[in-house]
């Protein structure tokens, strides 16, 4: 019965006790195949003056060649061996490896607190950041002061501001400064966000001599010196603690102060040599010297591209003066105009960014107040964003009221570094386009080439898009069209194409009218197509390509985002090449400009488009020449929450031709068509070479 019991008892032990006898069994076996016979000894450690001794160290110390019997070299390990006339030492080892290895805690936080804010300031500290910095501790002068729950606290007795900074920075350094890496202190008033302080500290190099906070001038001292302000509270390194730890007792007895973050700062200034640092970005100061081009190579404002740099006099981007009622570089080309909207919102902007600025670098001992701007010039860099020159008529006042008129001037960057990620709804390139191409008579000499280029580019290709063509007749032309058809020629055109692509048809809309209004013929055309149709609005100078249709395929989405392309256009070869041959280059968007002014190519979705239309009609009412005085584009920055994407498009380029402009459209439209022209004439310094050339030929 007990064999039975004793046998239940040890079954589940029995596969341990099998492998342990097991592998003592074969152990032992193969220490009998390696033992080696008694020649085979080791010679003295001494002697060799190393662990592994062995049959080759043998042969040689008696005079055999090296090489013999390579291959019975056995290595031997010394055993240890101790002095017996010197007194045994018990190595005493580290409970922990991090302590072994000299690792140190990231983050000590220090409170100061007193009397009057220990039982409300100092528990709302605890009750908010305590959680998030795990080493905490509040210091107090009081004596026998009652500490209220889950806070623990250090009183030194004595409730001087500067004596007990002294005796803080004391215990801090006595008793965790060889515990930790970075001491932050800060006051029972301070709010701190303490996931970002603790992000900072695990960024920041551990060997530098760091004193950290919001940098403050010292009241009639040394401009370069500055000290933290404990309002904000400061970080310290743990080199800098033990270098200020000897000079305590110095500052103590030989400085000064009725503040205790004043003391400190003059303390560390006096003996160290280290001023306060406001922004971690001074650290990318400091490693410029490192780069190729060095100190030169700082920018300003650090982590912004640099201005850009012109290559010739025609690339040097002007500088637009403005005061606070009025801008003198406007719009539309006059010399001086009234500062209103956007501008006006803008300047105002940057003017109150300005002063508060300022008055965060000189607070709390000076306070500007805004008498007057003075002077303003702005620039747009396209590398880095618009650029501020301010001349202000500012009134400091200081900590004691005394106030005094001054002008300073300040340099503001407003920079294009803000990204923006929009989600995009999905599109692909299987949607068909709609081509509507309005044609005028001014505009029928140019009708074969456009044709031309649709056949070749998109009907042999087989691309999925179609044409419609509108057809806008004068009064006079219209009353004899059974006589005498002014389009008669284009639709000649069309037939061919017809024929020639059997499953092609290409229908036409006559209109008339003495002013084509761009929305007054759109009306038209989107009752006659679908709401899903997605249009091209092209001009007859447009050579249209598979590329420039796969981009408004994607960059137009239903209900989202409507595209207006900037198409290249060719400078005049007369006034380029002066009548010779254009020089063969392979750069083709080289000889020309994007025609900012132009807006009659257009992608959109007549879905949108009616929606946007049906709002324009609600808000004039039966006013339809309104209409008049605007373009498609109007319609959708006015009266749609779309997404406007206006971008250049290399995908259309145009052949120079002057446009007749009609002076029947609005004034607007007449002269956005005008410069237009002007600008499409030549580059700059070609102009001034023609001119040159002109006045030249007069003088002879």
């Amino acid at each position: 019965m007990r064999l039975a019991t004793l046998l239940a008892f040890l079954r589940p032990a029995l596969p341990l006790i099998l492998g342990l006898s097991l592998g003592c069994s074969l152990s032992l076996l193969r220490v009998s195949w390696i033992q080696s016979d008694g020649d085979d000894t080791c010679m003295d450690a001494g002697i060799n003056n190393g662990l592994f001794v062995g049959k080759k160290q043998q042969n040689s110390a008696a005079g055999g060649r090296p090489g013999q019997n390579d291959e019975d070299f056995k290595p031997r390990i010394v055993p240890y061996y101790r002095d017996p006339s010197k007194p045994y030492k018990k190595v005493l080892r580290t409970r922990y490896i991090q302590t072994e290895l000299g690792f140190h805690e990231r983050l000590f936080v220090a409170v100061l607190t007193s009397k009057a804010t220990m039982n409300t300031l100092a528990v709302a500290v605890n009750k908010t950041v305590a959680h998030h910095f795990p080493h905490l501790l509040y210091f107090t002068g009081l004596r026998s002061a009652k500490v209220p729950h889950g806070m623990m606290l250090v009183s030194h007795g004595d409730e001087r501001p500067v004596w007990l900074m002294y005796e803080t920075m004391r215990y801090i350094h006595q008793h965790f400064g060889g515990d930790y890496d970075w001491f932050y202190i800060m006051q029972d008033d301070t709010y701190a966000q303490a996931e970002q302080i603790k992000a900072l500290v695990t960024h920041l190099s551990i060997n530098q001599d760091v004193y950290m906070g919001r940098a403050e001038e010292f009241i009639g001292g040394d401009e370069q010196a500055r000290y933290c302000h404990g309002g904000f509270g400061y970080l310290l390194s743990r080199s800098l603690l033990l270098k200020l730890h000897q000079h305590l007792d110095s500052c103590r007895n030989e400085i000064l102060s009725v503040r205790p973050d004043e003391w400190l700062g003059r303390c560390i200034i006096d003996f160290l040599g280290i001023s306060c640092v406001s922004q971690h970005q001074m650290q990318i100061r400091n490693l410029t010297s490192l780069t190729p081009a060095g100190e030169a190579g700082l920018t300003w404002p650090i982590g912004i591209n640099a201005p850009f740099i012109p290559k010739s006099r025609f690339e040097v981007i002007s500088w637009d003066y403005f005061t606070e009622q009025h801008l003198f570089s406007c719009p539309d080309g006059s010399p001086k105009c009234e500062l209103v909207g956007a501008s006006k919102a803008d300047i105002s902007d940057i003017i109150e960014a300005a002063l508060e600025q300022l008055n965060s670098r000189y607070q709390p001992q000076l306070r500007f107040y805004k008498q007057q701007l003075l002077n303003g010039y702005r620039r747009f860099d396209p590398t880095r964003g618009m650029e501020y020159v301010l001349d202000l008529l500012l009134e400091a006042v200081t900590q004691k009221g005394h106030s005094h008129v001054l002008v300073k001037r300040v340099n503001l960057v407003r920079p294009l570094s803000k990204v923006e990620i929009i989600p995009m709804p999905y599109v692909t390139e299987a949607t068909r386009v709609q081509l509507v191409l309005p044609l005028t008579v001014q505009e029928l000499d140019f009708v074969s080439n456009f044709l031309d280029m649709f056949a070749m580019n998109t009907l042999d290709t087989h691309d999925n898009a179609l044409l419609t063509l509108l057809f806008i007749y004068q009064p006079y032309d219209a009353q004899r069209v059974s006589q005498m058809d002014v389009f008669a020629g284009v639709k000649a055109m069309v037939g061919e194409l017809e024929k020639r692509y059997a499953e092609v048809k290409i229908p036409w809309i006559s209109v008339k009218t003495e002013v084509p209004s761009q929305v007054k013929l759109m009306d038209i055309v989107s009752k006659k197509h679908p709401v899903d149709t997605l249009f091209f609005l092209t001009s007859v100078w447009t050579e249209v390509n598979t590329e420039f249709l796969n981009r408004c395929r994607m960059n137009t989405i239903s209900n989202w985002q409507v595209f207006f392309p900037m198409h290249f256009q060719e400078f005049n070869p007369v006034l380029m090449y002066h009548g010779d041959q254009a020089s063969s280059s392979t750069d083709f968007l080289r000889d020309g400009h994007f025609d900012r002014h132009a807006f009659a190519e257009a992608c959109f979705y007549n879905s949108d488009y009616m929606a946007a239309r049906t709002k324009l009609a609600a808000d004039i009412l039966d006013r339809d020449e309104v209409l008049e005085s605007m373009e498609v584009f109007d319609v959708f920055l006015r009266y749609s929450g779309l997404h406007l994407f206006r971008a250049v498009e290399p995908g259309l380029v145009q052949k120079y031709v002057l446009r007749s402009c009609n002076p029947r459209l609005s004034e607007e439209l007449y002269h956005r068509c005008v410069l237009s022209n002007l600008e499409g004439l030549s580059s700059r310094s070609h102009l001034a070479m023609a001119l040159f050339e002109q006045e030249q030929a007069n003088s002879t």
